[in-house]
Protein backbone atom coordinates (compact mmCIF):
# COMPACT_ATOMS: atom_id res chain seq x y z
CA UNK A 1 0.00 0.00 0.00
CA UNK A 2 1.32 3.58 -0.82
CA UNK A 3 2.17 6.31 1.57
CA UNK A 4 -0.25 9.07 1.22
CA UNK A 5 1.47 12.02 -0.23
CA UNK A 6 2.40 14.92 2.28
CA UNK A 7 -0.32 17.55 2.50
CA UNK A 8 0.82 21.05 1.20
CA UNK A 9 1.93 24.03 4.10
CA UNK A 10 -1.48 26.33 4.18
CA UNK A 11 -1.10 29.41 3.16
CA UNK A 12 -3.22 31.03 4.34
CA UNK A 13 -1.25 32.86 7.05
CA UNK A 14 1.92 32.78 5.32
CA UNK A 15 2.12 36.30 4.01
CA UNK A 16 1.32 37.81 7.74
CA UNK A 17 4.09 35.32 8.73
CA UNK A 18 6.52 36.44 7.27
CA UNK A 19 5.97 40.08 8.18
CA UNK A 20 6.83 38.51 11.61
CA UNK A 21 9.75 36.71 10.89
CA UNK A 22 12.27 38.79 12.58
CA UNK A 23 10.56 38.68 16.06
CA UNK A 24 12.37 35.02 16.28
CA UNK A 25 15.59 37.10 17.17
CA UNK A 26 13.67 39.37 19.64
CA UNK A 27 13.55 39.17 23.20
CA UNK A 28 9.76 37.83 23.90
CA UNK A 29 9.70 40.92 26.39
CA UNK A 30 9.99 42.91 22.60
CA UNK A 31 7.34 41.31 20.80
CA UNK A 32 4.46 43.49 21.94
CA UNK A 33 6.19 46.70 22.05
CA UNK A 34 7.67 46.31 18.78
CA UNK A 35 4.31 45.12 17.20
CA UNK A 36 2.16 47.74 18.65
CA UNK A 37 4.10 51.00 19.11
CA UNK A 38 2.72 54.12 17.51
CA UNK A 39 6.07 55.17 15.45
CA UNK A 40 6.64 53.94 12.46
CA UNK A 41 5.85 50.96 9.96
CA UNK A 42 6.26 47.09 11.48
CA UNK A 43 8.58 45.73 9.29
CA UNK A 44 10.90 48.77 9.76
CA UNK A 45 10.59 48.87 13.44
CA UNK A 46 11.36 45.26 13.84
CA UNK A 47 14.41 45.25 11.94
CA UNK A 48 15.40 48.43 13.61
CA UNK A 49 14.87 46.51 17.04
CA UNK A 50 17.07 43.63 15.80
CA UNK A 51 19.69 45.69 14.31
CA UNK A 52 20.12 48.11 17.79
CA UNK A 53 19.75 45.02 20.31
CA UNK A 54 22.65 43.37 18.30
CA UNK A 55 24.65 46.67 18.31
CA UNK A 56 24.03 46.98 21.40
CA UNK A 57 25.41 43.80 23.26
CA UNK A 58 28.25 44.39 21.04
CA UNK A 59 28.92 47.66 22.67
CA UNK A 60 28.78 49.90 19.68
CA UNK A 61 25.58 52.06 17.82
CA UNK A 62 25.34 52.68 14.11
CA UNK A 63 24.51 56.12 12.87
CA UNK A 64 21.09 57.36 12.93
CA UNK A 65 20.32 57.87 9.46
CA UNK A 66 20.99 54.18 8.69
CA UNK A 67 18.40 53.03 11.15
CA UNK A 68 14.98 51.91 9.26
CA UNK A 69 13.10 52.93 12.40
CA UNK A 70 12.17 55.32 13.91
CA UNK A 71 11.60 58.38 11.52
CA UNK A 72 14.81 60.27 11.07
CA UNK A 73 14.22 63.35 13.73
CA UNK A 74 13.03 61.00 15.91
CA UNK A 75 16.34 58.55 15.24
CA UNK A 76 18.55 61.53 15.37
CA UNK A 77 17.38 62.59 18.70
CA UNK A 78 17.35 58.55 20.52
CA UNK A 79 20.82 57.83 18.26
CA UNK A 80 22.52 61.50 20.65
CA UNK A 81 20.64 60.41 23.83
CA UNK A 82 22.19 56.58 23.61
CA UNK A 83 25.60 58.16 22.89
CA UNK A 84 25.16 60.91 25.53
CA UNK A 85 24.71 58.09 28.38
CA UNK A 86 27.35 56.02 26.74
CA UNK A 87 24.36 53.09 26.85
CA UNK A 88 26.82 51.19 24.85
CA UNK A 89 29.05 50.53 27.13
CA UNK A 90 26.46 49.21 30.37
CA UNK A 91 24.99 46.86 27.58
CA UNK A 92 28.16 45.31 26.41
CA UNK A 93 27.78 41.32 26.64
CA UNK A 94 24.75 42.31 29.16
CA UNK A 95 21.66 41.06 27.04
CA UNK A 96 19.07 41.39 29.64
CA UNK A 97 20.30 44.86 30.34
CA UNK A 98 20.24 45.70 26.30
CA UNK A 99 16.84 44.02 26.27
CA UNK A 100 15.91 46.07 29.10
CA UNK A 101 16.84 49.39 26.92
CA UNK A 102 15.07 48.46 24.34
CA UNK A 103 11.82 48.60 26.08
CA UNK A 104 12.56 51.68 27.60
CA UNK A 105 12.71 53.12 24.34
CA UNK A 106 9.48 51.71 23.09
CA UNK A 107 7.68 52.90 25.63
CA UNK A 108 8.99 56.37 25.92
CA UNK A 109 8.54 56.94 22.01
CA UNK A 110 4.82 55.68 22.65
CA UNK A 111 4.36 58.89 24.41
CA UNK A 112 4.84 60.97 21.71
CA UNK A 113 0.98 60.81 20.03
CA UNK A 114 -0.29 60.96 23.71
CA UNK A 115 2.09 64.08 24.15
CA UNK A 116 0.49 65.70 20.86
CA UNK A 117 -3.35 65.04 21.94
CA UNK A 118 -2.28 66.97 25.05
CA UNK A 119 -1.66 70.04 22.90
CA UNK A 120 2.37 69.57 22.36
CA UNK A 121 3.48 70.57 19.18
CA UNK A 122 5.70 67.19 17.43
CA UNK A 123 9.22 69.12 18.45
CA UNK A 124 7.88 69.30 22.14
CA UNK A 125 6.39 65.97 21.95
CA UNK A 126 9.61 64.54 20.76
CA UNK A 127 11.38 66.44 23.60
CA UNK A 128 9.29 65.64 25.85
CA UNK A 129 10.02 61.82 24.97
CA UNK A 130 13.35 62.18 24.90
CA UNK A 131 14.03 64.28 28.24
CA UNK A 132 12.01 61.55 29.89
CA UNK A 133 13.88 58.66 28.63
CA UNK A 134 17.46 60.10 29.33
CA UNK A 135 15.87 60.85 33.18
CA UNK A 136 15.04 56.92 33.40
CA UNK A 137 18.52 55.66 32.39
CA UNK A 138 20.44 58.72 34.08
CA UNK A 139 19.67 57.47 37.38
CA UNK A 140 19.93 53.94 36.67
CA UNK A 141 23.40 54.26 35.08
CA UNK A 142 24.36 56.60 38.18
CA UNK A 143 23.47 53.52 40.25
CA UNK A 144 24.92 50.79 38.17
CA UNK A 145 28.18 53.30 38.61
CA UNK A 146 27.52 53.00 42.22
CA UNK A 147 26.88 49.07 42.39
CA UNK A 148 30.35 48.47 40.49
CA UNK A 149 32.39 50.77 42.59
CA UNK A 150 31.29 49.27 45.50
CA UNK A 151 31.42 45.53 44.80
CA UNK A 152 33.08 45.77 41.42
CA UNK A 153 29.57 44.26 39.11
CA UNK A 154 26.05 44.22 39.14
CA UNK A 155 24.84 41.17 41.35
CA UNK A 156 23.42 38.38 39.53
CA UNK A 157 19.83 38.58 41.04
CA UNK A 158 18.92 41.68 40.42
CA UNK A 159 17.29 41.85 37.00
CA UNK A 160 17.20 45.27 34.89
CA UNK A 161 13.48 44.72 34.17
CA UNK A 162 12.92 44.63 37.90
CA UNK A 163 15.45 47.22 38.82
CA UNK A 164 12.35 49.49 40.81
CA UNK A 165 12.76 46.69 43.61
CA UNK A 166 16.36 47.79 44.19
CA UNK A 167 15.91 51.32 43.85
CA UNK A 168 14.18 52.27 47.24
CA UNK A 169 17.45 50.23 48.86
CA UNK A 170 19.72 52.57 46.64
CA UNK A 171 18.40 55.78 47.40
CA UNK A 172 18.40 55.20 51.84
CA UNK A 173 20.62 56.41 54.03
CA UNK A 174 22.28 53.08 55.26
CA UNK A 175 23.26 53.02 51.34
CA UNK A 176 25.02 56.55 51.77
CA UNK A 177 26.69 54.99 54.28
CA UNK A 178 27.79 51.79 52.30
CA UNK A 179 29.18 54.70 49.33
CA UNK A 180 31.01 56.80 52.29
CA UNK A 181 33.12 53.36 53.31
CA UNK A 182 34.24 52.31 50.13
CA UNK A 183 35.78 55.58 49.45
CA UNK A 184 36.96 55.08 52.89
CA UNK A 185 38.33 51.86 51.76
CA UNK A 186 40.83 54.09 49.06
CA UNK A 187 43.10 54.86 52.62
CA UNK A 188 43.46 51.34 53.40
CA UNK A 189 44.93 49.33 51.35
CA UNK A 190 47.53 47.25 53.58
CA UNK A 191 44.06 46.39 55.16
CA UNK A 192 42.90 45.38 51.99
CA UNK A 193 45.83 43.34 51.04
CA UNK A 194 45.44 41.45 54.55
CA UNK A 195 41.45 40.63 53.84
CA UNK A 196 42.50 38.95 50.45
CA UNK A 197 44.99 36.76 51.79
CA UNK A 198 42.78 35.04 54.35
CA UNK A 199 41.51 31.50 53.60
CA UNK A 200 43.38 28.36 53.35
CA UNK A 201 42.39 26.71 50.31
CA UNK A 202 45.26 26.76 48.27
CA UNK A 203 48.84 27.21 48.32
CA UNK A 204 50.25 31.00 47.27
CA UNK A 205 53.86 31.72 45.91
CA UNK A 206 54.19 33.98 48.95
CA UNK A 207 56.20 32.41 52.16
CA UNK A 208 54.24 32.12 55.42
CA UNK A 209 56.74 33.24 58.49
CA UNK A 210 54.73 32.10 60.86
CA UNK A 211 55.18 28.29 59.54
CA UNK A 212 58.39 27.23 59.22
CA UNK A 213 59.96 23.60 59.35
CA UNK A 214 63.93 22.35 60.16
CA UNK A 215 65.37 21.07 56.77
CA UNK A 216 68.66 20.39 55.98
CA UNK A 217 69.99 23.34 54.07
CA UNK A 218 72.98 23.53 51.31
CA UNK A 219 75.41 26.97 52.52
CA UNK A 220 78.91 27.53 50.45
CA UNK A 221 81.49 27.00 52.72
CA UNK A 222 85.44 27.49 51.95
CA UNK A 223 87.35 24.45 52.57
CA UNK A 224 91.34 23.30 52.65
CA UNK A 225 91.09 20.76 49.42
CA UNK A 226 94.04 18.09 49.06
CA UNK A 227 95.18 18.66 45.16
CA UNK A 228 98.33 16.14 43.95
CA UNK A 229 100.20 16.81 41.06
CA UNK A 230 103.33 15.09 39.44
CA UNK A 231 106.63 17.38 39.13
CA UNK A 232 109.48 16.15 36.80
CA UNK A 233 112.98 16.48 38.21
CA UNK A 234 115.72 16.82 35.86
CA UNK A 235 118.83 14.56 36.75
CA UNK A 236 117.32 12.98 39.71
CA UNK A 237 118.30 9.44 39.29
CA UNK A 238 115.22 7.37 37.71
CA UNK A 239 114.40 6.72 33.87
CA UNK A 240 117.11 7.14 31.45
CA UNK A 241 115.13 8.86 28.49
CA UNK A 242 117.76 9.17 26.27
CA UNK A 243 120.75 10.89 25.39
CA UNK A 244 122.05 14.46 25.74
CA UNK A 245 125.35 17.01 26.20
CA UNK A 246 125.93 17.86 29.96
CA UNK A 247 129.10 17.94 32.26
CA UNK A 248 128.02 15.55 34.70
CA UNK A 249 130.87 12.50 34.38
CA UNK A 250 129.06 9.78 36.36
CA UNK A 251 126.67 10.02 33.14
CA UNK A 252 128.80 10.48 30.57
CA UNK A 253 128.91 7.71 27.79
CA UNK A 254 131.78 5.22 27.77
CA UNK A 255 133.07 6.53 24.19
CA UNK A 256 133.65 10.53 26.44
CA UNK A 257 135.58 8.18 28.91
CA UNK A 258 137.90 6.17 26.04
CA UNK A 259 139.07 9.88 25.69
CA UNK A 260 140.76 10.19 29.07
CA UNK A 261 143.02 7.54 27.83
CA UNK A 262 144.61 9.40 24.77
CA UNK A 263 148.09 11.81 25.62
CA UNK A 264 146.33 14.85 23.25
CA UNK A 265 142.39 13.77 22.82
CA UNK A 266 142.48 14.11 27.00
CA UNK A 267 142.71 17.96 26.27
CA UNK A 268 139.20 17.19 24.25
CA UNK A 269 137.52 15.87 27.12
CA UNK A 270 138.43 18.33 29.53
CA UNK A 271 136.97 21.45 26.62
CA UNK A 272 133.91 19.38 26.13
CA UNK A 273 133.48 19.21 30.41
CA UNK A 274 134.33 22.82 30.69
CA UNK A 275 131.75 23.63 27.66
CA UNK A 276 129.43 20.72 29.23
CA UNK A 277 129.40 19.08 26.05
CA UNK A 278 129.99 15.75 26.98
CA UNK A 279 127.48 13.00 25.63
CA UNK A 280 125.70 11.79 28.82
CA UNK A 281 122.96 9.72 30.01
CA UNK A 282 119.26 11.76 29.94
CA UNK A 283 118.09 10.29 32.90
CA UNK A 284 115.02 12.05 35.45
CA UNK A 285 111.98 10.92 37.86
CA UNK A 286 109.04 12.38 38.92
CA UNK A 287 107.86 13.58 42.28
CA UNK A 288 103.89 13.83 43.41
CA UNK A 289 103.51 16.97 45.33
CA UNK A 290 100.72 17.23 47.86
CA UNK A 291 99.51 21.03 48.54
CA UNK A 292 96.34 22.14 50.05
CA UNK A 293 94.41 25.01 48.42
CA UNK A 294 91.44 26.86 49.86
CA UNK A 295 87.94 26.12 47.27
CA UNK A 296 84.39 26.61 47.67
CA UNK A 297 82.34 24.15 48.96
CA UNK A 298 78.69 23.03 49.41
CA UNK A 299 77.74 21.68 52.94
CA UNK A 300 74.69 20.48 54.63
CA UNK A 301 73.27 22.38 57.74
CA UNK A 302 70.05 22.65 59.96
CA UNK A 303 67.99 25.71 59.32
CA UNK A 304 64.65 26.76 59.06
CA UNK A 305 62.52 27.02 55.94
CA UNK A 306 59.26 28.70 55.35
CA UNK A 307 56.41 26.84 54.27
CA UNK A 308 54.21 28.72 51.13
CA UNK A 309 51.38 30.66 52.51
CA UNK A 310 47.90 29.33 52.52
CA UNK A 311 45.18 31.70 50.88
CA UNK A 312 41.66 31.95 49.41
CA UNK A 313 39.69 30.37 51.52
CA UNK A 314 36.04 31.12 53.16
CA UNK A 315 36.32 34.12 55.78
CA UNK A 316 34.93 34.48 59.18
CA UNK A 317 34.49 38.25 60.07
CA UNK A 318 34.00 38.87 63.83
CA UNK A 319 33.12 42.71 64.21
CA UNK A 320 33.42 44.71 67.23
CA UNK A 321 30.11 46.61 68.13
CA UNK A 322 30.89 47.88 71.30
CA UNK A 323 30.40 51.80 72.64
CA UNK A 324 34.42 51.86 72.40
CA UNK A 325 34.45 51.74 68.74
CA UNK A 326 32.17 54.73 67.87
CA UNK A 327 33.46 57.43 65.71
CA UNK A 328 36.42 56.56 63.54
CA UNK A 329 36.66 53.16 64.82
CA UNK A 330 32.81 52.39 64.19
CA UNK A 331 34.20 53.65 60.17
CA UNK A 332 36.91 50.98 59.82
CA UNK A 333 35.12 47.97 61.62
CA UNK A 334 32.81 49.01 58.99
CA UNK A 335 35.12 48.88 55.96
CA UNK A 336 36.59 45.59 57.07
CA UNK A 337 33.24 43.67 56.89
CA UNK A 338 32.58 45.72 53.44
CA UNK A 339 35.62 44.58 52.07
CA UNK A 340 35.70 41.07 53.15
CA UNK A 341 32.07 41.04 51.29
CA UNK A 342 33.51 42.60 48.04
CA UNK A 343 36.98 40.28 48.40
CA UNK A 344 35.00 36.93 49.06
CA UNK A 345 32.56 37.67 46.10
CA UNK A 346 35.66 38.35 43.74
CA UNK A 347 37.45 35.44 44.09
CA UNK A 348 33.84 33.05 44.79
CA UNK A 349 34.18 32.10 48.68
CA UNK A 350 31.71 32.77 51.63
CA UNK A 351 31.35 35.11 53.96
CA UNK A 352 30.00 35.06 57.37
CA UNK A 353 29.64 37.94 59.44
CA UNK A 354 29.27 37.97 63.71
CA UNK A 355 28.47 41.52 65.05
CA UNK A 356 29.01 41.15 68.66
CA UNK A 357 28.36 43.66 71.50
CA UNK A 358 27.50 42.69 75.24
CA UNK A 359 26.18 38.98 76.41
CA UNK A 360 23.17 38.07 74.35
CA UNK A 361 23.61 40.68 71.68
CA UNK A 362 25.21 38.60 68.44
CA UNK A 363 24.13 39.13 64.77
CA UNK A 364 24.99 36.45 62.10
CA UNK A 365 24.65 37.69 58.47
CA UNK A 366 26.08 35.34 55.58
CA UNK A 367 26.98 38.32 52.88
CA UNK A 368 26.68 37.36 49.30
CA UNK A 369 26.63 40.10 46.65
CA UNK A 370 23.17 39.93 45.54
CA UNK A 371 19.85 41.82 46.39
CA UNK A 372 19.87 39.99 49.85
CA UNK A 373 23.24 40.41 50.99
CA UNK A 374 23.25 44.18 49.90
CA UNK A 375 19.93 44.72 52.14
CA UNK A 376 21.94 43.18 54.76
CA UNK A 377 24.88 44.81 54.82
CA UNK A 378 23.25 48.47 53.80
CA UNK A 379 21.36 48.28 57.25
CA UNK A 380 24.59 46.59 59.18
CA UNK A 381 26.64 49.85 57.55
CA UNK A 382 23.64 51.89 58.63
CA UNK A 383 23.54 51.16 62.25
CA UNK A 384 25.72 53.12 65.05
CA UNK A 385 27.90 50.47 67.67
CA UNK A 386 26.69 51.13 70.86
CA UNK A 387 26.67 47.76 72.71
CA UNK A 388 28.87 46.28 75.39
CA UNK A 389 31.38 43.90 74.34
CA UNK A 390 31.74 40.01 74.88
CA UNK A 391 33.94 37.64 72.88
CA UNK A 392 32.91 34.19 74.48
CA UNK A 393 29.72 34.07 72.82
CA UNK A 394 31.00 35.14 68.34
CA UNK A 395 34.04 32.36 69.57
CA UNK A 396 32.02 29.67 70.80
CA UNK A 397 29.90 30.43 67.09
CA UNK A 398 32.89 30.28 65.04
CA UNK A 399 34.13 27.19 66.90
CA UNK A 400 30.70 25.65 65.68
CA UNK A 401 31.04 27.10 62.18
CA UNK A 402 34.39 25.41 61.86
CA UNK A 403 33.01 22.32 62.55
CA UNK A 404 30.61 22.73 59.43
CA UNK A 405 31.97 21.30 56.42
CA UNK A 406 31.80 24.81 54.59
CA UNK A 407 33.87 26.36 57.01
CA UNK A 408 36.71 24.02 57.69
CA UNK A 409 39.27 26.01 55.43
CA UNK A 410 38.34 29.66 56.83
CA UNK A 411 40.08 31.80 58.56
CA UNK A 412 38.86 34.22 61.54
CA UNK A 413 39.22 37.72 61.10
CA UNK A 414 38.51 40.07 64.11
CA UNK A 415 38.13 44.10 64.32
CA UNK A 416 38.20 45.16 67.39
CA UNK A 417 38.81 47.53 69.86
CA UNK A 418 40.43 44.82 72.60
CA UNK A 419 38.25 45.18 75.49
CA UNK A 420 37.46 41.90 76.00
CA UNK A 421 38.98 39.05 77.70
CA UNK A 422 38.27 34.99 76.54
CA UNK A 423 37.85 32.75 79.17
CA UNK A 424 40.15 29.83 79.76
CA UNK A 425 38.17 27.20 78.61
CA UNK A 426 37.41 29.52 75.28
CA UNK A 427 40.54 30.29 74.89
CA UNK A 428 42.32 26.84 75.62
CA UNK A 429 39.29 25.26 73.04
CA UNK A 430 40.47 28.15 69.82
CA UNK A 431 43.89 26.97 70.84
CA UNK A 432 43.02 23.58 69.88
CA UNK A 433 41.01 24.64 66.72
CA UNK A 434 43.86 26.52 65.59
CA UNK A 435 46.51 23.50 66.42
CA UNK A 436 43.80 20.25 64.86
CA UNK A 437 42.34 22.50 61.93
CA UNK A 438 44.47 24.87 60.81
CA UNK A 439 42.93 27.72 61.69
CA UNK A 440 44.30 31.24 62.04
CA UNK A 441 43.04 34.53 64.07
CA UNK A 442 43.80 37.65 62.06
CA UNK A 443 43.34 40.50 64.56
CA UNK A 444 42.30 44.17 63.14
CA UNK A 445 43.25 46.51 65.90
CA UNK A 446 40.88 49.99 65.79
CA UNK A 447 42.41 51.28 69.00
CA UNK A 448 45.84 52.62 70.62
CA UNK A 449 47.47 49.74 71.87
CA UNK A 450 46.68 46.03 72.23
CA UNK A 451 45.15 44.55 75.03
CA UNK A 452 45.95 41.05 76.96
CA UNK A 453 42.49 39.95 75.40
CA UNK A 454 43.33 40.34 71.36
CA UNK A 455 46.80 39.24 72.10
CA UNK A 456 45.65 36.38 73.51
CA UNK A 457 43.61 34.87 70.63
CA UNK A 458 45.25 36.49 67.65
CA UNK A 459 47.63 35.09 65.48
CA UNK A 460 48.66 38.44 64.19
CA UNK A 461 47.96 41.41 64.67
CA UNK A 462 47.66 44.38 62.08
CA UNK A 463 47.33 48.31 63.57
CA UNK A 464 45.19 50.78 62.21
CA UNK A 465 47.24 53.72 63.51
CA UNK A 466 45.35 56.42 62.48
CA UNK A 467 42.02 55.14 62.97
CA UNK A 468 40.77 58.64 64.54
CA UNK A 469 41.36 60.27 60.94
CA UNK A 470 38.88 57.98 59.45
CA UNK A 471 36.07 59.73 61.77
CA UNK A 472 36.93 63.19 61.30
CA UNK A 473 39.10 64.31 64.19
CA UNK A 474 42.73 64.87 62.57
CA UNK A 475 45.02 63.73 65.41
CA UNK A 476 47.75 61.36 65.76
CA UNK A 477 47.95 58.56 68.11
CA UNK A 478 49.29 59.59 71.84
CA UNK A 479 51.40 56.59 72.01
CA UNK A 480 54.68 55.87 70.16
CA UNK A 481 53.92 51.76 69.91
CA UNK A 482 50.67 49.73 69.99
CA UNK A 483 52.63 46.85 71.27
CA UNK A 484 52.99 48.71 75.48
CA UNK A 485 51.67 45.47 77.04
CA UNK A 486 53.80 42.76 74.81
CA UNK A 487 56.77 45.66 75.75
CA UNK A 488 55.90 46.05 79.39
CA UNK A 489 54.02 43.35 80.58
CA UNK A 490 55.15 40.05 79.03
CA UNK A 491 54.46 38.09 82.18
CA UNK A 492 50.60 39.55 81.77
CA UNK A 493 50.92 37.06 78.26
CA UNK A 494 48.55 34.00 79.42
CA UNK A 495 51.60 32.17 77.19
CA UNK A 496 52.58 28.25 77.65
CA UNK A 497 55.64 29.88 79.28
CA UNK A 498 54.03 31.73 81.35
CA UNK A 499 51.39 29.17 82.24
CA UNK A 500 54.21 26.33 83.07
CA UNK A 501 55.35 29.10 85.51
CA UNK A 502 51.97 30.06 87.33
CA UNK A 503 51.50 28.11 90.65
CA UNK A 504 48.20 28.16 92.16
CA UNK A 505 46.75 30.94 94.84
CA UNK A 506 46.67 28.40 97.70
CA UNK A 507 50.72 26.71 96.73
CA UNK A 508 51.37 30.52 96.94
CA UNK A 509 50.16 31.73 99.54
CA UNK A 510 52.07 28.32 101.34
CA UNK A 511 55.18 29.15 100.48
CA UNK A 512 54.91 32.95 101.46
CA UNK A 513 53.99 31.28 104.97
CA UNK A 514 57.00 28.99 105.13
CA UNK A 515 59.43 31.24 104.02
CA UNK A 516 60.29 29.47 100.53
CA UNK A 517 61.83 31.13 97.66
CA UNK A 518 60.79 31.05 93.53
CA UNK A 519 64.15 28.91 93.66
CA UNK A 520 62.23 26.46 96.11
CA UNK A 521 61.35 23.24 93.91
CA UNK A 522 57.35 22.98 95.04
CA UNK A 523 55.09 19.62 94.00
CA UNK A 524 51.62 20.46 92.86
CA UNK A 525 50.44 20.37 96.91
CA UNK A 526 52.86 23.08 97.62
CA UNK A 527 55.70 21.31 99.46
CA UNK A 528 58.79 21.55 99.52
CA UNK A 529 61.33 18.49 97.33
Amino acid sequence: MNSPLPLPAPLLFAAGERRLATLDGLARALWLGGMTNSQGSLEPRLDALADLRRDLFRGAVAAADTWPWPPAPIARALHEAIAGLDLPRYCTEQQELTDTVLMSILFHLDFIVDYVDRGASEEQALRMAIDAFVADWQEHCGQIDELVEVFGLVPDDCRHSEWDQLRGLLHSSGWQEVLRIRRLLEGLQELCRIIRGLGRSRLSEEDDAASQSVVEVMEQAIALRAESRTVRVPDMPGETRGIHRSDRIARMLPAEAMLLGHPRLRLVWHARRAERTLLSYEDDDRMTEVRLRQSPVMQPRPGTQAAKRLELGPILVCVDTSGSMQGGAEAVAKAVVLEAMRSAHAQRRPCHVFAFGGPEELIEMELGVDSAGIARVTEFLGQAFRGGTDICGPLERVIAKLEEQRWQQADLLLATAGEFGATPEIAARLAAVKRDLGLRVQGVLIADRETLGLLEVADSIYPVRDWRRHGGAHVDSPIHSHRLTAMYFPGALRSAENQAATVAGAAASAAVIAGRHQSDSVDASGDSQ
